[in-house]
């Protein structure tokens, strides 16, 4: 069964069977190996705990990429 979250204030759907770890969400939306901030319905999700936390439907997602520079 499809989840049904927000990804970045949108509508986002996930398709999978299994529940996805963050470390495996992050790694469906295609940006490469880029470092990422996720926050988790208003909580921010430290890389080392990407693979203890779960996505669930109705999750408020905000993923942002860094990007280095001055």
């Amino acid at each position: 069964m499809p989840l049904q979250v927000t990804l970045n204030g949108k509508p986002h759907t996930i398709e999978s069977e299994e529940k996805l770890s963050v470390a495996e969400f992050v790694s469906t939306l295609e940006i490469g190996k880029q470092p990422v901030l996720v926050e988790r319905n208003g909580e921010a999700v430290f890389v080392r705990e990407f693979d203890e936390h779960f996505v669930e439907d109705g999750d408020v997602l905000e993923v942002i990429r860094m990007v280095a520079g001055g």
